[in-house]
């Protein structure tokens, strides 16, 4: 289904505009990559990455505040997933809830494409 900004309230509008300016970070969507292969500590996202810890931990951080990443403390590690918001499909696709809309992450021989399609009735699965 194709999105006509007709149809799209102020609200859904805003929904995707934050999801897209989380998504923008080079870094941010570098972390989300790698945590769709499933739960990581901090250390090894930072050795992944090649970034220092407080890089990490700051976008992680941004992740968590918009519900695209859930974390669990065991002793002093901390770990991160993607949460219920978050759909993976064997690690080729990452899909995320935004409003009445999922925005889909997709590589396929070694393109990347996002596409931004519309579900009315749905809404965010973790706000």
């Amino acid at each position: 289904m194709a999105i006509n900004a007709f149809d799209a309230t102020d609200l859904e509008i805003e929904s995707l505009t934050a999801l897209f300016r989380l998504l923008s970070d080079k870094t941010r969507l570098q972390i989300l990559i790698l945590l769709a292969n499933g739960e990581q500590n901090v250390t090894w996202l930072c050795k992944q990455s090649k970034l220092p810890q407080p890089t990490v931990s700051h976008h992680l951080g941004l992740l968590r505040a918009s519900n695209v990443v859930a974390n669990r403390r065991d002793g002093k590690q901390v770990f991160y997933q993607v949460n219920g918001r978050v759909d993976l499909d064997q690690a080729e696709s990452i899909s995320i809830h935004a409003s009445d809309f999922v925005v889909t992450i997709t590589r396929t021989e070694g393109q990347v494409s996002v596409t931004t399609k519309s579900q009315p009735g749905h809404s965010d699965r973790v706000r």
